[in-house]
C-alpha cells in the first residue's frame, strides 16, 4: 500500500509527446525509492498520450488529469495544487529520472535538514549519445541568485522542493509561455539556498524540435519580464538589486541587437522604453 501522504510528488506536465512520456512514466515507477506518488498533467494533448500510457496506469500512486492546453506553468501549477507530499519534484516529459534519483534525493534531504530545495547534476542525450554538461552549465549551490540571473542555472527536471516553499512565493508564472522556471528561482534564490546534489540523476533528451527553445527566437524576452518584476515588485538587498539591474541591461541590449535585425522595431522600442523607466 501506498501512503495518502507519500514523501516525493513528482508531476510530469505534457503536450504531444506520447512517445516520449512512456519513457519519463517508466524512469519513475521503477525507482529505487516507492514512497512516492506520480501526477502526469496532459495539457490538452492530440496525439492519442492517454492511450498510450492507459497500461500504467492502473496503479495507485498514479494520478493521471487531462485540462485544455494552457501552457506549461499552468500544468505544473495544477500539478502542485493536486499534490499531497512534502516535496515537489518535476520531470519534463522528454525527460528521464535514474533509478536511484529518489533514493539518493531523500538520502540528501535527511542529511541536509537546512535546506529546502535540491537539484543534481544531468546528463544530455542527443542522437543517441550521452554528452557531459559543458563547464559553463556547472550547477551552483548555496545562494545562487547571481548564477539564476545569468541563465537558468536550476533544471525543472532535477529539483526536488520543499511544498512550503510554493505557499511563501507563489506558483508558477501562467502569463509565461517559457522561462517559468527561470521567473520562479528568481523570485526563490533571494532568500534561500539550494543544496547541489553531486550526482547525476537526471537524463534530459535534447535536439527535437517541440522543445521550447526551438518555439521561440529568444528566451531573452521571458528573462527580462521576469527580472523587470522582480526589480518592480520584490524588496531585494540593495546588492542584488544592483546585480539585477546590471544584468537587465546586458539582456536588454542583446535583445535589442536581435530584434534591430529581424526588424522587430516595435520590440526595440518597448525594451527601450522600459530601460529608460528603470533607470538602467
Amino acid at each position: 500500500m501506498h501512503s495518502s501522504n507519500p514523501f516525493f510528488s513528482i508531476i510530469i506536465p505534457t503536450h504531444n509527446r506520447k512517445y516520449f512520456l512512456e519513457i519519463a512514466v517508466n524512469s519513475v515507477l521503477y525507482q529505487t525509492y516507492a514512497d512516492f506518488e506520480l501526477i502526469i498533467i496532459d495539457d490538452g494533448s492530440t496525439d492519442g498520450t492517454l492511450n498510450a500510457i492507459r497500461h500504467t496506469l492502473n496503479a495507485e500512486n498514479i494520478k493521471y488529469i487531462y485540462q485544455e492546453n494552457r501552457g506549461p506553468a499552468a500544468a505544473r501549477n495544477r500539478g502542485i495544487n493536486e499534490a499531497r507530499g512534502k516535496f515537489i519534484c518535476f520531470l519534463d516529459s522528454d525527460d528521464r529520472f535514474r533509478k536511484e534519483k529518489l533514493e539518493i534525493t531523500r538520502y540528501y534531504i535527511e542529511k541536509m535538514p537546512q535546506y529546502d530545495i535540491f537539484h543534481t547534476n544531468e546528463i544530455w542525450y542527443r542522437k543517441g549519445e550521452l554528452l557531459p554538461q559543458k563547464i559553463y552549465h556547472a550547477k551552483p549551490t548555496g545562494f545562487v541568485f547571481e548564477n539564476a540571473l545569468k541563465l537558468c542555472c536550476i533544471s525543472i527536471s532535477t529539483v526536488a522542493i520543499r511544498r512550503d516553499i510554493f505557499n511563501a512565493v507563489g506558483l508558477f508564472d501562467e502569463n509565461m509561455p517559457a522561462c517559468e522556471d527561470y521567473d520562479f528561482w528568481l523570485r526563490v534564490t533571494p532568500d534561500k539556498p539550494v543544496c547541489l546534489i553531486p550526482h547525476y540523476l537526471t537524463i534530459k533528451e535534447g535536439g527535437h524540435p517541440d522543445q521550447q527553445s526551438f518555439r521561440f527566437n529568444s528566451m531573452d524576452k521571458f528573462r527580462i519580464y521576469s527580472i523587470e518584476k522582480i526589480l518592480k515588485n520584490t524588496m531585494l538587498p540593495d546588492t542584488l538589486r544592483a546585480i539585477a539591474f546590471n544584468e537587465l541591461k546586458r539582456k536588454c541590449k542583446i535583445y535589442i541587437e536581435g530584434a534591430r535585425k529581424r526588424a522587430k522595431m516595435q520590440e526595440v522600442e518597448y525594451v527601450t522604453k522600459l530601460l529608460r523607466e528603470l533607470n538602467v
